[in-house]
């Protein structure tokens, strides 16, 4: 569906969640490869290529929950930020929370986009097309 060859970095430390939205994307046929990571601690042992067995190249974007346990999704962006290396990564926030004071806090940290949940449609259809709708019409490093 889409000419951008892009890699999602899922940081979801709720499996169901993290297989729902793979499932979403594979239903409608984004190809695009997922990785998968547990927490923010993960997640940014992943970008910085420390992590074991999980790699990821550019171009990627990041799908990011906020609640999470060890980092969660603002301890997260704060880290990624000051990274000089890593702090024009694309982020989307994915989260359950509507909160106005969690939606300011994350654009604050230069987020792309912050989509609730129970927002994007039934089984994250709205989710991917969103993803294949901005891999079709940016341009990333």
């Amino acid at each position: 569906m889409s000419d951008l060859q892009l890699t999602i970095l899922l940081i979801e430390d709720d499996d169901v969640a993290a297989e729902s939205v793979e499932r979403s994307l594979r239903r409608r046929e984004v190809d695009f490869p997922v990785v998968w990571a547990e927490d923010g601690a993960i997640g940014m042992a992943i970008l910085r290529g420390e992590h074991p067995t999980k790699k990821i190249a550019p171009p990627y974007i990041v799908l990011l929950d906020l609640n999470m346990p060890r980092m969660n999704g603002f301890e997260f962006l704060q880290e990624l930020r000051a990274d000089k290396t890593l702090e024009g990564t694309v982020v989307f926030v994915l989260t359950t929370s509507d909160s106005d004071i969690d939606r300011s806090r994350a654009y604050h940290e230069h987020i792309a986009g912050y989509v609730v949940k129970g927002a994007v449609g039934p089984h994250f259809a709205n989710l991917a097309r969103l993803i294949v709708n901005y891999g079709n019409s940016v341009k990333l490093p």
